[in-house]
């Protein structure tokens, strides 16, 4: 936010707008939140009325059985740590079941299933572990995948390495290869997808983004002196405008392919708050942590193109194969996303998840994203994450 207004009047703007400092530093990236409830008021709402519409239309909820949802996970992703060191090696990995409202932890032996069951949490007996599939999918990130294979995957629920193919070249040659050497270095399932990924970067049009060079984006998530997003949006050095056109600050780190993350500085006369924008559609939301949501968790995202849309967790920790190289350790979404949305937020209720990097599809006709996860890329810079 640039400095236009007397300090008190500033506080009071913030104070009743929750986020309008981030509108006018370009924020394209939101996500309707929970309120913070009052300590006093157990019948507070768990969630705000935005959080509740946006997950009513695109995942089918009532209100009711939106705020139901939102408490499960809550509660699944708060033992999912507990129940993986209750495991130990026989840990095969754990997932959100929504028909039952509750964690799934695989296990590879049965002598374990009583303790992880005593944490609140479902167990289900599996041949491999967790350990044994990252091991797999490590083998396969050392591969050079051709065009036609989208990404792969450790997935739980099918105790495998799921690698994604694009429908139409499945059969090509290249594609039969990857796939005979991913099957000969452990326990492999093959899907298809319709399209090939693609990142979400946009030439520059009117609205509320950010802008480097001839490119728009998406601003992520507030950090102490700055803010995090795509690394595909620009490189280390880059000058980043705002909403308006004026100097706001500049890439002090990016990384891109292998990685898909940046961290913007920003210069004086702007600053961020733990906020994502509302966009006028609902109230600008606070951000309140970056607590990880489990595979199968409701999620939502929100850029300066299409603004709020939800979905769900698909997979964790994916090798995505876009054109310009692979990207690692991404988190694939049930979410659309077009041009623009690049570098925006992702959050499960209040808690930050990560920054949107690129997918398939559009907001109209569907499609699937896939994002970087926000405590990697705090880790990575020494950033801290500015929460309410």
């Amino acid at each position: 936010m640039k400095h236009t207004t007397p300090l008190r009047a500033v506080v009071a703007a913030l104070l009743l707008t929750v986020g309008l400092g981030a509108a006018h530093a370009g924020v394209a990236s939101a996500v309707p939140l929970p309120e913070p409830a009052a300590a006093s008021s157990a019948a507070a709402p768990s969630a705000s009325a935005g959080l509740l519409d946006a997950m009513r239309r695109d995942l089918g909820l009532t209100a009711s059985q939106a705020e139901e949802r939102l408490g499960a996970e809550r509660a699944a992703a708060a033992v999912e740590k507990t129940a993986q060191q209750a495991a130990g090696g026989a840990y095969g990995g754990s997932w959100y079941e929504p028909s039952t409202s509750r964690l799934v932890v695989a296990v590879t032996d049965r002598a374990e299933e009583s303790e992880v069951r005593a944490l609140g949490a479902d167990t289900r007996l599996v041949r491999h572990s967790a350990a044994a599939l990252d091991r797999a999918k490590e083998r396969l990130d050392t591969l050079g995948a051709p065009t036609g294979v989208a990404g792969w995957h450790v997935d739980p629920r099918t105790n495998s390495v799921v690698v994604t193919v694009v429908r139409t070249e499945r059969e090509a040659p290249a594609v039969r290869a990857f796939v005979d050497r991913a099957r000969a270095g452990g326990p492999v399932t093959v899907a298809e997808t319709a399209q090939a990924p693609r990142t979400y970067a946009a030439g520059t049009v009117g609205g509320d983004p950010y802008y480097t060079g001839n490119v728009r984006c998406s601003i992520g998530f507030s950090v102490y002196g700055g803010f995090v997003t795509a690394g595909h949006c620009g490189q280390a050095g880059a000058a980043v405008r705002g909403w308006d056109g004026s100097a706001m600050g500049t890439f002090q780190g990016s990384s891109f392919p292998g990685n898909d993350y940046a961290y913007v500085g920003i210069h004086s006369g702007w600053w961020t708050v733990p906020v994502v924008l509302g966009w006028g559609t609902i109230p600008d939301q606070l951000v309140r942590g970056s607590a990880e949501a489990p595979v199968g968790a409701s999620i939502c995202r929100s850029g300066s193109t299409t603004r709020w849309h939800c979905g769900t967790v698909l997979a964790k920790n994916e090798t995505v194969n876009y054109s310009q190289g692979a990207v690692y350790q991404m988190t694939k979404t049930s979410v659309c996303a077009e041009g623009g949305d690049s570098g925006g937020s992702f959050l499960s209720g209040n808690q930050a998840q990560g920054v949107t990097s690129g997918g398939w599809g559009n907001c109209s006709s569907g499609g699937q994203t896939w994002f970087q996860p926000i405590n990697e890329i705090l880790g990575r810079y020494g950033l801290t994450l500015h929460t309410a």
